[in-house]
């Protein structure tokens, strides 16, 4: 993998039936295709039920549903949650991933891509926040949001607006270059010096 390249992990937080969350990946990876400097795992959480009892020595059954996710976060150099807005905060499942995981996280970028209803889900990231910050990741500032985007765009992740698509692609390019500017450079920091708290 070139020096410029990273591994970017996209999450997709919401596993409600019905769920609009995978047509919202669609669209970021079409994003990060027109890059050549990132490499895309998107991880689907409603694929991924994770044991929602947290335990320090999981049981057989409990660490093969971890071990389809944890080696793939350890190996992300930086993750974008694409999370929903459920009740002013984000959903169940992705807290369930952060704490089931700990170093994975540390001194790697996280970025946002949110949607909802009036706020585009940028409650549940700025309830996000905080999280990461606790657990020594570094969140981007600049987040992508889908205002009430149902409708908006086709399976694929396609707008149908022109207008309203070109102003996420502008706002995606804002920032996926922030999250690749600190996604190599936290590697080449980790690779120097090992990060420990």
């Amino acid at each position: 993998m070139p020096d410029s390249t990273y591994r970017l992990a996209v999450i997709v937080a919401s596993t409600r039936a019905g769920r609009f969350g995978p047509t919202v990946a669609n669209w970021l990876t079409r994003q990060t295709a027109q890059r050549d400097d990132i490499e895309v795992d998107v991880i689907d959480l409603a694929d991924h039920p994770l044991p929602v009892h947290l335990t320090r020595e999981p049981g057989p059954e409990d660490a093969a549903a971890l071990a389809a996710v944890t080696p793939r976060l350890a190996a992300a150099d930086a993750f974008v949650v694409v999370t929903p807005e459920y009740n002013h905060s984000y959903p169940a499942s992705v807290k369930n991933l952060i704490d089931w995981h700990y170093t994975q996280w540390q001194a790697k970028p996280v970025a946002f891509v949110s949607y909802g209803g009036l706020s585009g889900g940028l409650r549940a990231v700025e309830h996000l926040r905080p999280v990461f910050a606790e657990l020594h990741a570094v969140t981007i500032r600049e987040t992508v949001s889908f205002h009430s985007p149902w409708g908006k765009l086709d399976d694929t992740g396609s707008h149908l607006d022109e207008e309203a698509g070109a102003a996420a692609q502008a706002a995606a390019k804002v920032m996926l270059d922030q999250l690749s500017w600190w996604a190599v450079s936290l590697r080449e920091a980790r690779a120097a010096r090992p990060y420990g708290n």
